[in-house]
Formats: structure tokens, C-alpha cells, sequence
């Protein structure tokens, strides 16, 4: 079954730091852009960052506090996020990039919260 899973999230105060994960099944990432998504609550999805072979890409929201890697020898895309904030809450996902082809997976959810 081909599929992507994100975990890593949790509970973290602000100015605190996670690092997702996003595991691949069933296909190699290296042939694929990978990004991370995340929808806040009552709010659309919407693309955090994007890595591919060449570059990677970042929302402005995140930009400086979020880094995204890769390891193609662990079939896995992670996200790097420091100094998180409040408006960083809500329920992460990973799919490929420049366009979703993946079936969305349930994600993980990153709350921000003293």
C-alpha cells in the first residue's frame, strides 16, 4: 500500500520545539517533492514547506523558524520547527509536492499552548 504517515507532534509551550516525521510505504521519496501542510482549526489546509531535489520552499508564516530535510536512505521527510507559536497549532500532514498525489493520511496534531 503506497502511503505517507506524519507523526511527531504533541503538546509544546511556545517558544518550544518539535520535529515531525513523514514516513513513506510503498513507493521511494527520492523520486518525489515532499511538503508539509498543516489546517488550523475551522481553517483550510493550507502548504507550510516543500522540499525537492534542488530547493527547498517555505511559507513566509514560517520562514527562519521551520527547516525541512530529508533522508531518501530512511524513506523519510522531517520538519525541523523552532520557536513555535500559538498560530502554529493544528494538525500536520505530508504529501507530495507540487502536487498531492498521496491519499491524505490523519496527520499529526501539534498544539501550542502555556
Amino acid at each position: 500500500e503506497v502511503q505517507l504517515q506524519a507523526y511527531g507532534g504533541g503538546l509544546v509551550q511556545p517558544g518550544g520545539s518539535l520535529r515531525l516525521s513523514c514516513a513513506a510505504s510503498g513507493f521511494a521519496l527520492d523520486d518525489y517533492g515532499i511538503g508539509w501542510f498543516r489546517q488550523a482549526p475551522g481553517k483550510e489546509r493550507e502548504a507550510v514547506s516543500y522540499i525537492n531535489t534542488i530547493r527547498k520552499f517555505y511559507a513566509d508564516s514560517v520562514k527562519g523558524r521551520f527547516t525541512i530535510s530529508r533522508d531518501d536512505t530512511k524513506n523519510t521527510v522531517y520538519l525541523q520547527m523552532n520557536n513555535l507559536k500559538s498560530e502554529d497549532t493544528g494538525v500536520y500532514y505530508c504529501n507530495t509536492r507540487p502536487n498531492p498525489i498521496i491519499p491524505w493520511g490523519q496527520g499529526t496534531l501539534v498544539t501550542v499552548s502555556s
